[in-house]
């Protein structure tokens, strides 16, 4: 049975609200009473600026020529996926809020218009630097290696002759053109896809029209050559042709009878953004199901043109799609450059990353019954802390989940859901659970962008095998990534816990950076039992011991050992913050982070994506230290460590710290203040270290990263002055945990 909660709800969620600002009004006065010096008006750079920096690191991976040329053609293609989503979501938001007249200055001093105009302009410079670098660098340095992008006329007969055949049989039956005329009127142009413009003409009229051809999805893009079957051709190159090239020498057969003048890509991108109205939904899977159809049909915010496109047909395209000349990028083909992704399946290993398979986590391992590994065994002889990919999640997350489905000393299984793959084992573990007669509870979040159409599929099959679903607390997401198992015990109830920063997603687990804890500690069982009992129920008093709740304690839990830094370095004492998040935004915190620099204390942050913190200012932020690591696996862990800890440690008595805290948060508004996001402290001494050693590691002169200038530009560093490689902390990663694997045995 599904549930959303509707009127109740709403008074706990204001209630949450306003004790949550309180607590915040608390922090705000603590710098008021200190009468401090006010920190500088300009102490912010601006979000979305930031970001797309981001993206300007991944595109330099791309031109990195040391890496494997496929892999670099992966960051190509990575830049432009990320590009496409920015736009669709950022830019959408901040057109959208400057029409509907509710945009505000942005934290930078920038006005929205200012922001989209600097946004704009930074926008056309990367994506022609991205074309030039496909172009001029990665395609030559594919070629070098047989691995080569066609043109129609550098075909062989032969070649043109089977391919004439393939686009016959598998193409012209799925293209539909589409004609301007007073009869038809300009087309629908969906968002994302490729499509040509072409000028025909009637040669008994000499008129000239216009048609619209759009490049099927379902197929694969690049079209191969080369016959693969032939032994010699195999070995000789691999040879294809992008799908818009081979529409464009049969065109003639889609305008039989016709001239056809001039025929060019391009390429739309639509406000994809979600907007559900919680409040005004009695249901909100039929809500969001309304809006996705709805999102299709977006306003347009961006269209890419070849560069080669005639003034007459460039405008036409302009005019009929109501683009600004802002919103027009001219860029060389092949447009969407997305379509690199597709040389993935080449089976050329010499080209990529060398193959990594991640190993079973350590102490699972060690653990084992007569016949299989046995997780709650493992986990009841200690904490396990698992660092994936390195730890394979399979073998741990997955494994702990079809075991608790298994088990009949199991009871009850509750878990969050806020991305998973196709085919999810999680979900089959949690159904298999339901119908061996388990209570299963399974917190979907349905407003998960980009994924809301699996995550629906999946809530309407959970909820088909008896599982309760439910979608959350209206007004906020659920992100935090809980699984909770309830086991009957000789000596009683034991609850076993994974609180993790990653999704349950076993596909992004083998790209993602992401630490998790198995646990069977009282206490943090008892702190996620009174979580599920709040996001499932009425529970908004709820308080936790090893866990920091957001939107009510995250924020000002993080402020309050900010502080408590500040206050030992004023003492004279040992005072460190050390922190590792996607991005940091959030300014409330950011302020405390300055003050705390003011006071002495040394901040080392590793952030991958958006930073609004200026590192290294004198008199503001000189002791903040900000570094940045890209690589094959995408950074995604949040770690928060500090030196000193305050009162007694869980379990162990009093202690001075260091405290670490692991969970689903970034340093970002929506994770603070608009969605369900928990930290767990580590209480293992052991894992303390070896965090605090993780992000010394990733901080490391002698590590490959970009370093955070005071005026906001990223400097890589991967050689040293003797131009000797720096050390690739992932590469590291994978042979320590391999090292560590084979000595155990």
């Amino acid at each position: 049975m599904a549930q959303i909660f509707d009127a109740p709800s709403k008074a706990i969620l204001r209630s949450q609200i306003a004790e949550h600002i309180a607590e915040t009004d608390k922090t705000d006065k603590r710098e008021q009473q200190a009468g401090e010096e006010p920190l500088p008006a300009d102490r912010f750079f601006d979000r979305e600026l930031s970001w797309l920096k981001f993206n300007q690191r991944v595109l330099e991976l791309a031109q990195d020529e040391d890496l494997p040329v496929l892999e670099r053609a992966n960051f190509a293609a990575i830049f432009a996926s990320n590009l496409d989503e920015f736009f669709m979501v950022r830019v959408a938001g901040l057109k959208r809020r400057i029409d509907s007249g509710i945009a505000v200055t942005a934290a930078s001093g920038f006005s929205p218009r200012q922001q989209l105009r600097a946004i704009s302009e930074e926008a056309h410079r990367l994506q022609n630097e991205h074309a030039r670098t496909v172009i001029d660098s990665i395609l030559p340095a594919l070629e070098r290696e047989h691995i080569v992008l066609l043109s129609w006329d550098r075909l062989k007969a032969s070649e043109q002759e089977r391919l004439s055949r393939y686009y016959r049989q598998q193409v012209f039956p799925v293209l539909t053109p589409l004609a301007v005329d007073p009869a038809h009127p300009f087309p629908y142009i969906s968002g994302g896809s490729l499509n040509l413009a072409v000028l025909v003409e009637n040669p008994s009229s000499g008129k000239s029209h216009f048609a619209r051809v759009k490049i099927p999805d379902n197929l694969n893009r690049l079209v191969q050559v080369d016959d693969l079957t032939d032994e010699e051709s195999r070995e000789e190159r691999f040879g294809f042709i992008t799908m818009e090239n081979l529409i464009i020498a049969h065109l003639e057969s889609l305008f039989p009878g016709m001239i056809i003048k001039e025929a060019r890509s391009f390429r739309l991108t639509r406000n994809e953004d979600i907007d559900v109205e919680e409040d005004d939904a009695e249901n909100l899977l039929n809500a969001m199901e309304k809006e996705l159809l709805r999102r299709r049909f977006g306003p347009p915010i961006r269209l890419e043109i070849s560069d080669a496109t005639s003034p007459f047909l460039s405008q036409l395209l302009v005019s009929q799609l109501r683009v600004s000349d802002e919103e027009v990028y001219r860029l060389p083909s092949p447009l969407d450059m997305s379509v690199l992704f597709e040389l993935q399946r080449l089976d050329r290993p010499d080209l990529k990353f060398r193959t990594f398979i991640p190993i079973t986590n350590r102490q699972i391992a060690e653990v084992e019954s007569s016949r299989a590994q046995d997780i709650f065994a493992a986990i009841r002889s200690h904490d396990i802390l698992l660092h994936h990919p390195y730890d394979s999640f399979s073998t741990s997350v997955q494994a702990f989940l079809a075991q608790a489905a298994a088990d009949p000393k199991v009871l009850a299984i509750k878990q969050t859901l806020y991305r998973t793959s196709s085919n999810s084992p999680i979900i089959d573990a949690l159904v298999d659970a339901a119908h061996a007669g388990k209570q299963v509870l399974a917190l979907v979040e349905i407003k998960a962008r980009f994924d809301e159409d699996a995550n629906i599929a999946w809530a309407r099959k959970l909820e088909r095998a008896g599982v309760h679903v439910v979608y959350g607390i209206v007004g906020l997401k659920t992100h935090c990534k809980l699984s909770l198992v309830v086991r009957q015990e000789n000596d009683g109830l034991r609850r076993y816990c994974h609180v993790g920063t990653g999704n349950y997603n076993p596909k992004t687990a083998r790209i993602y950076t992401d630490l998790g804890l198995l646990t069977c500690d009282p206490v943090v069982g008892q702190d996620l039992t009174r979580l599920f009992n709040q996001l499932s129920g009425y529970a908004p008093k709820s308080s936790f011991h090893r866990l920091l709740v957001a939107p009510r304690t995250v924020r000002t839990g993080l402020i309050q050992r900010i502080h408590r830094e500040e206050d030992a370095a004023r003492a004279g004492k040992e005072a460190w913050i050390r922190i590792k998040v996607n991005s940091v935004v959030d300014e409330k915190t950011i302020d405390a982070l300055y003050r705390a620099s003011q006071a002495g204390v040394k901040i080392d942050i590793v952030e991958r994506g958006m930073c609004a913190l200026k590192p290294g200012v004198p008199g503001l932020s000189e002791n903040i230290r900000v570094r940045s690591i890209l690589g094959r696996f995408l950074e995604h862990s949040r770690i928060y460590a500090f030196a000193n800890a305050e009162g007694p440690q869980i379990g162990e008595g009093p202690a001075a710290g260091p405290e670490v805290w692991i969970g689903s948060a970034d340093l970002m508004h929506r994770n603070l203040d608009r969605r369900v996001e928990a930290l767990v402290r580590i209480s293992d001494a052991n894992q303390v270290e070896e965090l605090i050693h993780y992000v010394d590691l990733q901080m490391a002169d002698s590590t490959i990263s970009w370093h955070m200038q005071p005026d906001g530009a990223y400097v890589r560093h991967s050689r040293d002055e003797e131009n000797r490689p720096l050390v690739d902390c992932q590469e590291y990663m994978i042979r320590t945990h391999q090292h560590h694997h084979h000595g155990a045995n």
